[in-house]
């Protein structure tokens, strides 16, 4: 599978990718028709995988490679990563300030964020957009990096890093 990766220009690399991502997430939510209920604690292992594989895939596909490119810059090699780690975390601090949501298991009446007169469903795509956006940008840079010859960023890496995002 990576020779025949390799064989292709990184745009299509990355495209690739994410239609795997997609597909991934697809056949996630079409469980909702093969079962309405799922076992409390079924959920809470399911959610528990994937909380481990986006930390693995955080930090050895995101953060270590981050932190070997930053070598030779003149500055400390954490101090680029952890910009922009800081960054994005006040940037989802700041969507979660803004954007309408509610917590599991409290009533409409408690929802955070602005009011808004959007329907459920458009609150869910947006949610889930959002959602996404992020880690499209993770494989696409991870692929990008690749392609641009960065020698902490390999082929295996943007793969894994692709589906460690599928499976979550």
């Amino acid at each position: 599978m990576i020779g025949f990766l390799q064989q292709l220009h990184p745009v299509a690399q990355a495209l690739l990718a994410g239609l795997f991502t997609w597909a991934l997430t697809a056949l996630g939510a079409a469980m909702v028709f093969i079962t309405k209920e799922i076992d409390k604690k079924i959920l809470d292992t399911m959610l528990g995988f994937a909380a481990g594989v986006m930390i693995a895939a955080s930090y050895w596909s995101l953060l270590a490679p981050a932190i070997e490119m930053s070598e030779g810059q003149g500055v400390p090699v954490w101090f680029p990563p952890m910009v922009g780690f800081l960054l994005g975390g006040i940037f989802l601090g700041g969507i979660d300030k803004i954007l309408p949501h509610l917590h599991l298991g409290f009533p409409i009446e408690e929802a955070e964020g602005i009011k808004t007169s959007f329907r459920r469903s458009t609150l869910l795509i947006l949610s889930v957009t959002l959602h996404n956006i992020p880690e499209g940008l993770a494989v696409g840079v991870a692929f990008g990096a690749v392609a641009a010859g960065f020698p902490s960023a390999t082929l295996p890496v943007a793969i894994a890093l692709a589906i460690g995002i599928g499976i979550q």
